[in-house]
């Protein structure tokens, strides 16, 4: 079975992003999410504990969150788990770090103001960045309200002929596959090349 290097997460920003850039031109972005959880302890009690993690992402989804997002935005990574190991310079010993490389990065609040993409009609609140500019989500029609959908004679039933000799008119209606909850304001997600990312 082939190795798995996958993270999910939901949470808030701690601080606004930094951006930085590398010697080679790279933009690389920087911020910390807190990630919240409600148990029951023993006395059956709820309790609840934060998990902060340590985020980067780079090119255009790190200029796109630099931008955007603000301390205390809810919203969603995807991406994987990266741990950086150099020597530090003042003691000579060895560090390391793991923190989450952010391939998918999506809004989860509502409407701001200082988003003034999410203004424009048609564009959805939570959009996706993956290496560039957040796009709205295809141009799909929904479904009708009251779509017309052909009437066919429902099977007779011996009880209900018992019952009345007139034959039931009503047919049972059918519901085509694209109209069962399909959420059609998902827009279609792939990753990014690695970067070779350096530590910093």
């Amino acid at each position: 079975m082939a190795d798995l290097n996958e993270v999910r997460l939901i949470g808030r920003l701690t601080r606004d992003p930094e951006l930085r850039s590398t010697p080679g031109g790279q933009y690389v972005g920087q911020f910390g999410l807190a990630i919240g959880r409600k148990y029951r302890a023993q006395d059956g009690t709820f309790k609840e504990e934060t998990t902060f993690v340590d985020i980067t992402c780079w090119g255009k989804t790190a200029e796109n969150v630099h931008k955007y997002m603000k301390k205390g935005r809810l919203i969603f990574i995807g991406g994987r788990l990266k741990l950086d190991t150099w020597d530090d310079k003042q003691t000579g010993q060895k560090r390391s770090r793991l923190h989450v490389i952010a391939e998918n990065v999506q809004f989860l609040d509502g409407k701001r103001d200082d988003m003034p993409y999410n203004s424009m009609p048609g564009m959805p609140y939570n959009m996706p960045m993956q290496g560039g500019m957040p796009y709205p989500a295809p141009n799909m029609p929904y479904p009708p309200q009251n779509p017309m959908m052909p009437q066919y004679p429902a099977a007779p039933n011996p009880m209900q002929q018992q019952q009345n000799t007139t034959p039931a008119n009503d047919a049972a209606g059918w519901t085509p596959p694209e109209q069962i909850n399909s959420d059609i304001n998902t827009p279609p997600t792939w990753d990014e090349p690695d970067l070779g990312e350096p530590p910093f």
